[in-house]
């Protein structure tokens, strides 16, 4: 009894010496901080998402008369004379503020937020996102081919930043509410609550920590809340159940995935080569656009279902209201149209084009499986619902997240198995050929090589400046002879450079000189110093990603 009484009295001290080490770090990382930030973050996201589809609405009422985004049967009510300018005018105003307002001259998108969480959070000035959202805008309201969900993330994470530049915070700290933007921005395009915390961890933070899943989820939260409030509780696509007729299709949906591949790689292949085709023309920047716009603008006189987001068009194709010569005819012209509107320098991006050319793939596919086998094959529609997930899973990178935002999107729960199947297929295979994402391989032309692990990454972005200590006084002063002074690093030069010079030379310590003036050394370079930089760099994002 007298052990139980004295273990009893120590009890407050062993909780004490259990909690406080875990709450300082809580405190240290500011947590208590984020969440109550998150909060504000989703909401602000939310109402900026409302604001740019109303905003979109309102550019394509003048010469659509609806502010849906339902607007197939609308264009095909128009002359096509205004479906021909329609675009091109948009492309105008496009050029002219890319132009004149736009500081980087291009629209800005999900890959920019990645970009921005690789560097702690930093990278998305407000003023840029911000003309970046009117200039989407335009572009969709005007007919442009593209996606919304991209530029409403690309503008939530601007927001985000934004918001985080008021506070003292941490980098991790400002990548989980970059991320939290990400989430609210998600869930308020798609009413889809958990799809938006998975695209948040999966996409933005690439990787799944607990510490970043509760402000995630409240942020996620919010934004599904306020975007039910404002649009109500309806799901994106409004379509019968479907049901998996017999398990003896199980070779069927492989066989799609092995589909929905081709076409995610195809679509890839068009963005990427109508990207370097326009890199390659010399053309002003205002006229870019306009060009674009008459080139789509012409496709949509004769098929006016690839215009702007295209949601009415992949209803329809849910719903198996569309004939196999059509979905075919649509999967062309639409890759076609969206790969023009991108490399145009339309703001815009690929997740709705990606969803519209799944369905189409899934439902002709649907159309021939019930052909082929007419007392086995499910409805084409439930076809069009496992294509949509496949090829938008393939494009993004994002396996889990698309798959939960299809579930949510049109409540197939119990198409699981078939979904998941397809999807992994599809993902596997595109992932063979391309060997990254469309967002990687847009960060990859900027140089920022995220995708090919941290250790890569840091070796390649951390600079020599980032390390070296002043000189020693007796250097100072000193003029430095690049040709008889023995090996030397530029400040400019990568960590990955500086190594392997440490490597040949055999030298503990390397002086340092400019980049445009090597005569003064401007500080020293230790190897043992670069190793510390580059191991507490590693160990520091591990402890974050697991944390």
């Amino acid at each position: 009894m007298r052990k139980i009484i004295e273990t009893a009295s120590h009890l407050p001290d062993i909780l004490i010496s259990w909690i406080t080490p875990n709450l300082r770090q809580y405190r240290a990382n500011r947590m208590h901080v984020v969440w109550v930030v998150s909060v504000a973050v989703g909401a602000l996201v939310a109402l900026a998402a409302i604001a740019f589809r109303t905003a979109i609405g309102l550019v394509q009422w003048p010469w659509l008369r609806t502010t849906t985004e339902f607007t197939m049967q609308a264009a095909a009510s128009q002359p096509w004379w205004v479906i021909l300018c329609a675009p091109a005018v948009a492309g105008l105003i496009v050029g002219w503020i890319l132009h004149k307002f736009h500081p980087y001259q291009r629209a800005g998108g999900v890959a920019d937020v990645i970009e921005a969480r690789a560097y702690g959070g930093r990278g998305l000035p407000l003023k840029a996102g911000l003309w970046s959202a009117v200039v989407t805008a335009i572009s969709l309201g005007g007919g442009a081919s593209a996606g919304r969900e991209g530029p409403v993330v690309h503008l939530g994470a601007t927001l985000g930043a934004a918001v985080c530049r008021l506070f003292q915070l941490p980098d991790s700290a400002r990548r989980i509410l970059l991320a939290c933007a990400v989430a609210s921005g998600v869930s308020a395009s798609f009413n889809a609550p958990i799809a938006g915390v998975l695209f948040a961890h999966e996409v933005i933070l690439g990787h799944y920590a607990v510490s970043a899943f509760v402000p995630i989820v409240l942020a996620s939260v919010m934004g599904t809340l306020l975007s039910r409030l404002w649009f109500g509780n309806v799901a994106a696509f409004e379509i019968p159940q479907y049901e998996i007729t017999s398990y003896l299709e199980i070779p069927a949906f492989a066989l799609l995935g092995l589909t929905c591949a081709a076409v995610a790689i195809i679509f890839q292949f068009a963005l990427i080569g109508t990207d370097w085709t326009a890199r390659n023309i010399s053309m002003p920047l205002w006229l870019r656009p306009v060009v674009g716009g008459f080139a789509v603008g012409a496709m949509g006189v004769f098929f006016p279902g690839i215009l702007g987001v295209g949601y009415e068009a992949t209803d329809l194709a849910l719903r198996h209201e569309l004939p196999i010569n059509t979905l075919l005819t649509l999967l062309v012209v639409k890759t076609a149209a969206t790969a023009i509107t991108l490399a145009s320098r339309f703001g815009g991006g690929i997740f709705s084009p990606s969803l519209y050319l799944g369905a189409m793939t899934g439902g002709a596919f649907g159309l021939i499986a019930a052909s082929a086998f007419p007392e086995m094959a499910s409805s084409h529609g439930l076809y069009a619902i496992l294509g949509m997930g496949a090829v938008a899973a393939a494009v993004l990178g994002a396996p889990f997240s698309t798959t939960v935002i299809v579930f949510e999107l049109t409540g197939g729960y119990a198409l699981s198995i078939a979904l998941l199947l397809s999807v992994s297929i599809a993902t596997g295979l595109t992932q063979a050929v391309h060997g990254k994402s469309y967002f990687h391989w847009q960060l990859g032309m900027r140089g920022c090589f995220v995708n090919e692990g941290l250790h890569q990454f840091l070796s390649e972005t951390v600079k020599v400046r980032d390390l070296m200590d002043p000189p020693p006084k007796s250097e100072e002063d000193r003029a430095f002879n690049p040709g008889e002074d023995g090996p030397y690093l530029h400040d400019t030069d990568s960590l990955e450079s500086a190594l392997k010079s440490f490597d040949s030379c055999g030298k503990a310590s390397l002086p340092v000189v400019h980049k445009g003036d090597a005569t003064k050394i401007i500080g020293v370079a230790r190897h043992v110093r670069g190793l510390r930089y580059f191991n507490s760099a590693l160990i520091k994002a591990t402890k974050e990603e697991h944390h």
